[in-house]
């Protein structure tokens, strides 16, 4: 079994990214699903080796990937940010996007909103926000023998 953190949009929080920095340190793989305010960085000098980071529309400084494919434990995921996807209108493109892929798994940001759907086969799931404008949460993933289990923590 390996285990995943997703964030997404910290705008700059780092106080709250150290609050969890041992939730952090204990999960296999960290992804940030962008709109850092240079958090990314921040986290992948922390835990170098397990951090993946997507580039958010609020990102200067580009430290990650327009999009991500990842596959752990036999589970391939798509990571975005969601901007270019439309996700604040729907999440369509985002699924279409990840079964080309062949993804069944997709993790978007942009909306600061925590909420899971599912698609035409595709699970879409984003983490909410970790700013000091809205109630902080981050999605914690477990991942064994293809399949995977997701929790929406509410910090």
């Amino acid at each position: 079994m390996k285990t995943a953190v997703v964030l997404s949009d910290t705008h700059g929080n780092r106080r709250a990214i150290d609050e969890i920095s041992g939730i952090l340190a204990e999960n296999n793989y960290i992804i940030h699903l962008g709109d850092t305010s240079g958090d990314g960085g921040y986290i992948r000098s922390l835990f170098p080796g397990k951090t993946f980071l997507a580039n958010g529309n609020c990102d200067p400084v580009k430290l990650g990937e327009d999009e991500l494919v990842i596959e752990i434990e036999g589970v391939k995921l798509l990571a975005v940010h969601g901007h270019r996807y439309s996700v604040k209108s729907n999440l369509y493109k985002l699924a279409d996007r990840a079964t080309e892929l062949g993804c069944q798994l997709a993790l978007y940001g942009h909306t600061h909103c925590a909420r899971e759907d599912v698609i035409n086969g595709v699970t879409l799931i984003n983490p909410g926000a970790f700013t000091k404008y809205c109630q902080k949460s981050y999605l914690y993933l477990a991942f064994a023998g293809g399949k995977f289990t997701s929790k929406i923590v509410l910090v």
